[in-house]
């Protein structure tokens, strides 16, 4: 069973609960006349009107921040979304809303609003932080008595679900078989570099030739080039690594974001996709940079299904559209045809994410993600992992985990070699070309992580 469906049924337990839990009040002749009034029928879209006025009052007053306050922190906050899922009416004037607010550093928070009031006017009564990134700091528990209370959720860990948080340490080895050639052909391999996310330490390369380190101009990319013959049949390259990796949250870049506002070969933007980011972002509400992506990100998982069925795995936009399936590449590429046609910028990243549940052996092929400009800064999604763990959508939305490895990054890579074919679609396995057709590559990628750090 999928998460998302153990999510939905206590979703619908917990309206349940609150709508029972409601306690008529007595009131007085004149006071009843003023009820009977506001008693005028609740929808769950006024829940959500009356929740997003509450917000946007708030943000105004707070010179473009939503300010929340506990015990131990003052928090800075931007819409995200509104869970219209969990809109609730409690009872006459009682109602319910989950929100998504997002700090400056990228943390998104999981708010619990309480509100009483009427259809037109509501007034925030209650607000609870439920979770951070996906994780809860509480979930609700039935008494006795049929009453609903809130227990605390102790050291709750994604980690099951493929995320290393904070930091990982491994190392990793990138193998390529020369397949059997019998003419002269060319080979292009990624070399991962070292960022503001990732120290890279190459330990050795080892290839039956001579080879040589070039680069593109568009993404600087870093990217063994090889001249093959036929004596190379059959025979390895090897690239040894060993990686510090940290978690990605949202960060600032000294480039200008302008340029990933066009469109490749296989992203085009405007025309359909243009339509339809313009009807979701109208549908959803969306209003800022950030719950515009937001809503283009739950639009994605909400249409395409993670299937490696028909011609997957180009990171073709179009394709993504009409199948409404994919992998990793089809998730992200629909996703950024979607945002550059809404006016935020994004773009494309390949690498391999490390198993979480085990330290060592094989790593099942190539991942790739997107990274979007909003608020200043470069939020990162995984859309793909998202659809599978419905759990962790929220920490997907503005985070990627600690154990991945990224080799390229870019579509339509135009190194300062070109292969006779032109540019490089995306850089993850090897391009192997002979006569300008490409030739598939056997590739491997195993990993061995250090525990002791």
């Amino acid at each position: 069973m999928r998460i998302t469906k153990l999510i939905t049924l206590f979703c619908f337990s917990f309206l349940i609960f609150t709508s029972c839990n409601y306690q008529e009040n007595t009131t007085s002749e004149d006071e009843s006349k003023d009820v009977k009034s506001s008693n005028e029928k609740v929808t769950v879209e006024d829940v959500e009107r009356g929740i997003r006025e509450n917000i946007a009052s708030q943000t105004q007053e707070g010179n473009g921040y939503f300010k929340f306050s506990n015990d131990t922190t003052d928090f800075n906050l931007k819409l995200v979304r509104v869970h219209t899922e969990y809109l609730s009416v409690l009872g006459p004037n009682e109602f319910f809303a989950c929100v998504d607010l997002a700090t400056e550093s990228g943390d998104v928070y999981d708010v619990d609003f309480f509100l009483n009031g009427t259809k037109n006017e509501m007034t925030v009564t209650r607000t609870d932080l439920h979770k951070l990134n996906g994780k809860p700091y509480y979930t609700w528990k039935q008494n006795k008595d049929k009453t609903w209370v809130t227990v605390p959720v102790e050291q709750a860990s994604n980690k099951l679900m493929g995320v290393i948080e904070g930091q990982d340490n491994f190392s990793f080895t990138y193998e390529a078989t020369i397949p059997e050639i019998t003419e002269n052909a060319e080979v292009w391999i990624p070399i991962a570099q070292s960022d503001e996310f990732q120290t890279i330490e190459i330990i050795s390369i080892e290839t039956p030739g001579e080879h040589k380190m070039i680069s593109d101009p568009d993404f600087d990319n870093s990217i063994l080039y090889m001249n093959l013959d036929p004596s190379h049949s059959g025979k390895k390259i090897s690239i040894n690594y060993e990686v510090n990796r940290l978690e990605k949250g949202p960060y600032e870049e000294d480039s200008d974001p302008s340029k990933y506002l066009q469109a490749n070969k296989l992203l085009p933007i405007g025309d359909r996709f243009a339509v339809i980011a313009n009807d979701v972002i109208e549908k959803r509400e969306a209003s800022t940079p950030l719950t515009k992506a937001r809503a283009l990100y739950d639009h994605v998982i909400e249409e395409v299904r993670y299937a490696k069925q028909g011609t997957y795995g180009t990171g073709d936009a179009d394709y993504a559209c009409d199948s409404k399936s994919g992998n990793c590449t089809e998730f992200h590429s629909l996703f950024i045809s979607l945002a550059r046609s809404a006016g935020i910028p994004a773009r494309f990243a390949v690498g391999a994410a490390i198993p979480s549940s085990r330290n060592e052996g094989g790593v099942n092929g190539y991942h790739c993600w997107a990274e979007f400009y909003a608020e200043g800064k470069w939020w990162p999604v995984d859309i793909s992992e998202a659809d599978k763990y419905t759990a962790l959508a929220t920490y997907y939305f503005g985070h990627h985990p600690a154990n991945r490895i990224e080799f390229s990054r870019g579509r339509d890579i135009k190194p300062e070699i070109m292969p006779k074919s032109g540019s490089i679609n995306f850089l993850a396995y090897p391009v192997l070309e002979i006569k300008g057709e490409p030739v598939r590559v056997d590739t491997k990628f195993t990993f061995n992580r250090d525990t002791k750090i």
